[in-house]
């Protein structure tokens, strides 16, 4: 007998919060069930967390669920207060447009969209653009008790700085979309991270209330380290998905570098190996944690960039740490760049050059060998003169620098 879709996914750590499990839990295990993730374009490239509910739509489509992934380009018109304590910028509807295509091209590297249970893409635009308010609120809107959505987390935390009505809608919004794609493809479940509970909810909600039909909902862990802070965050920003916003070897070093207590939830929630093979991994609280890592960091970098730049940035951080400046990742700075923190801010190794003086002032920067102790000291000469020379920052950035 077939493995149970949520067993997989509570072995593995995903599942958070769910209601009517035991209908949820019969159901997945007798039938394909069509179900849904939204994601808002509010970027051009998905990033780390939308990875996580991407392998999760994997897990369920090789267990012979129906994934649909709803791309809102409507409710990206309004954007989501949830997990935001200010409001987020609207979109004209060209850079919607725009994203969601950037999205569509990133997704299928991931999901199938062939064969019997392939995926298939919808955008909440095509129903929620043309909608008519009045009818809306009529058919919808009476359904929703203002007083409980005001208990929502998504709502509460904003009362200080104020939400404004257009986002007050967003929960309507959401859960009509369910209704849609329910009313359109049999949906019956909605997933997403744990901060859309609220919405997903509702949405499940509405169905029950409307259709007088089983909906359910289901969400997933959020993507933190052990201490509570979300992952995918680098002092550069987000790490995305798209190789021109993190490169395949900034990606793979994030991986690398992640916490030792971090490295077991990582395989379980964003890769496919199986339980017995992570636990013998991570299983050593020695310095043999750092092969997991590595095996981590080229796993990852494998599934979103390929085996070719995965092994090519598995190369470069080798190198990196072994002082081989030949392979190590190289930048090319202008030969007039003056000073060391000139020089971090071009090699994109502080984001500015205040960051850049304060790296310095620590004894984080060596230049070569040189340990750089001035916040206004110059390139070494020796190092200018040879036009190619390393930049240390840290322990775990190594830079070769080509002056040209």
């Amino acid at each position: 007998m077939a493995k149970n879709i949520m067993d997989t996914l509570r072995e593995r750590g995903f599942i958070k919060q769910t209601v009517f499990e035991e209908d949820l839990y019969e159901l997945l295990g007798k039938e394909s069930v069509p179900f849904y993730i939204g994601f808002d374009p509010t970027a051009d490239s998905l990033h780390v967390g939308h990875f996580l509910q991407l392998i999760a739509m994997k897990h369920m489509q090789m267990a012979g669920h129906k994934p649909i992934v709803l791309i809102g380009g409507g409710t990206g018109m309004i954007g989501d207060p949830s997990g935001r304590t200010d409001m987020r910028s609207m979109m004209t509807r060209e850079t919607v447009d725009y994203h969601c295509e950037c999205f569509r091209r990133q997704m299928a590297r991931f999901i199938d969209f062939e064969g019997e249970n392939g995926a298939i893409m919808v955008n909440n635009a095509d129903w929620l653009a043309n909608l008519n308010y009045i009818d809306f609120l009529r058919e919808i809107g009476v359904h929703f008790s203002v007083n409980k959505m005001l208990t929502a987390e998504c709502f509460r935390s904003r009362y200080e700085r104020g939400l404004s009505f257009l986002e007050f809608n967003y929960m309507l919004m959401q859960a009509y979309d369910f209704l849609v794609l329910y009313q359109k493809y049999g949906c019956k479940l909605e997933l997403g991270g744990d901060d859309q509970w609220s919405n997903i909810l509702a949405g499940a909600d509405l169905i029950r209330r409307k259709e007088r039909q089983p909906a359910f909902a289901m969400t997933f862990t959020l993507l933190t380290t052990s201490d509570g802070r979300k992952m995918g965050k680098t002092a550069k920003g987000a790490v995305w998905l798209d190789e021109n916003k993190t490169s395949p070897y900034e990606f793979y070093q994030y991986w690398r570098n992640v916490n030792d207590a971090d490295v077991e939830k990582c395989f379980k929630l964003l890769t496919f190996l199986p339980l017995d093979e992570i636990a013998s991994l991570c299983g050593c609280g020695d310095e043999r944690i750092n092969a997991a890592k590595e095996r981590l960091a080229f796993e990852l970098t494998k599934m979103v960039h390929g085996e070719e730049k995965a092994v090519a940035a598995q190369a470069q951080a080798r190198a990196a740490f072994g002082g081989d400046a030949e392979n190590m990742p190289a930048v090319t700075v202008p030969a007039d760049t003056a000073t060391v923190a000139d020089l971090l801010v071009a090699a994109g190794a502080a984001k500015s050059k205040s960051e850049a003086r304060r790296l310095i002032e620590g004894g984080g920067v060596k230049i070569d060998e040189e340990k750089i102790a001035d916040v206004n000291a110059d390139i070494p000469a020796p190092a200018r003169a040879n036009g190619t020379f390393v930049l240390h920052k840290g322990k775990k950035v190594h830079i070769k620098i080509c002056l040209q």
